[in-house]
């Protein structure tokens, strides 16, 4: 059994939301230069919108409170999919290790937001 987390760097959804965040701002930083105020703007602030909430919950006292931070993640989270789609699509770089760290953060994301309403 895990020690509870002191901060919310010691979760591990943090930890995969944050590398996800870099791997972002890697592979936007190929976008043409058009996009720095469309796609790389709205893809960077949607991942980067993950761990912030996940971090800003971890504090929250209440379990409503938590819920709500974690569930923020989780629309981010679902965005970030959709970016991912397009910047396939649109053929801007390759995704396919990124595709899957987002899938785990995604899991992850469910499995605390659950654990947070079913206790």
């Amino acid at each position: 059994m895990r020690e509870p987390a002191k901060t919310f760097e010691d979760l591990i959804v943090w930890q995969k939301a944050h590398l996800f965040v870099l791997s972002v701002y890697r592979l936007t930083r190929s976008f043409p230069k058009s996009e720095l105020y469309g796609l790389t703007s709205q893809f960077r602030r949607a991942a980067v919108s993950i761990p912030a909430n996940i971090a800003e919950g971890f504090r929250k006292r209440g379990k409503p409170d938590k819920a709500r931070y974690f569930n923020t993640s989780e629309g981010s989270a679902e965005e970030c999919q959709y970016y991912l789609i397009l910047t396939k699509d649109l053929e801007y770089g390759e995704v396919s290790e990124l595709t899957p760290l987002l899938e785990e953060v995604r899991k992850l994301l469910n499995a605390y937001s659950q654990t947070l309403r079913t206790k």
